[in-house]
């Protein structure tokens, strides 16, 4: 990893931090380089959840314009070229972890780093986060996915009127329209976050896995498909270790050790 990205590996956990305080955590093409190589190998390394976080009170304040405007003009061809590589790349990245991705936002999560927190299956948050399709404040519109997420979430109306006034909301406006999961106090709020992706990670990882496929993959589709999907994943799930687990771990009324088999 960079400087910029710090990786931690626990309790079957891969975390994940931005560290660039000096733009509130804002991305550049080497910082999203080492982002999807950290998202790319959670599994690998072990990691039954992820949780993608900045550090200093921010979360992610979008492009690094700063950096952007030092390299000067560049050729439309090599602007979609990297935006196609890094930031998209990113977005798909953080949907392709075969696990939970959980974004715990501190602070603002702005522009692309709002998308960003969107991409993540849930978005845990404090009171003094903050989120903004600020975009439109640019001259510019969303480009790390938002179009496609937001409205998904809170709804179509809602969701144009965050893209189309670049409104910037709290942390509890978030998690009242259904933008962020849970609102958890600063104080403790590591803790707390870490309990929560520890709990995950003790489920069944088959499981989770074929939850995140199917409800991903419902979104463009129909009810048929859904059923279809549920019936190939169910049927492959109760061949596995991890079904004899669970059903033995209730009959014996105690906690239950997946192990992804």
């Amino acid at each position: 990893m960079t400087e910029s990205v710090f990786v931690t590996d626990r309790d079957q956990v891969r975390w994940i931090e931005l560290r660039r305080p000096e733009s509130r955590n804002a991305l550049t093409i080497d910082t999203n380089r080492a982002l999807i190589a950290a998202l790319e190998g959670a599994v690998a390394a072990g990691a039954r959840a992820v949780v993608l976080t900045g550090a200093h009170g921010h979360f992610c304040s979008g492009l690094d314009l700063k950096d952007a405007m030092r390299t000067g003009p560049r050729p439309p061809a090599e602007l979609e070229r990297d935006m196609r590589a890094y930031f998209h790349g990113l977005i798909r990245a953080v949907r392709a972890v075969d696990a939970p991705v959980v974004a715990a936002v501190d602070g603002p999560a702005v522009g692309f780093g709002c998308d960003l927190a969107l991409a993540c299956d849930l978005r845990l948050v404090t009171e003094r986060a903050q989120f903004g399709e600020i975009f439109v404040r640019r001259g510019l519109m969303p480009d790390g996915g938002g179009t496609f997420a937001l409205p998904r979430l809170i709804g179509l109306g809602r969701a144009l009127e965050l893209m189309f006034t670049g409104e910037i909301i709290s942390g509890a406006e978030a998690v009242r329209i259904g933008m962020a999961n849970r609102l958890l106090s600063l104080e403790g709020f590591d803790r707390a976050v870490r309990d929560f992706a520890a709990q995950l990670a003790k489920g069944p990882p088959l499981v989770l896995s074929r939850i995140k496929r199917a409800v991903y993959e419902s979104l463009d589709g129909d009810l048929d498909a859904a059923l279809e999907r549920e019936v190939a994943g169910q049927l492959t799930l109760l061949g596995s270790a991890d079904f004899v687990e669970g059903v033995s771990a209730f009959l014996q009324k105690r906690e239950p050790a997946f192990r992804g088999k």
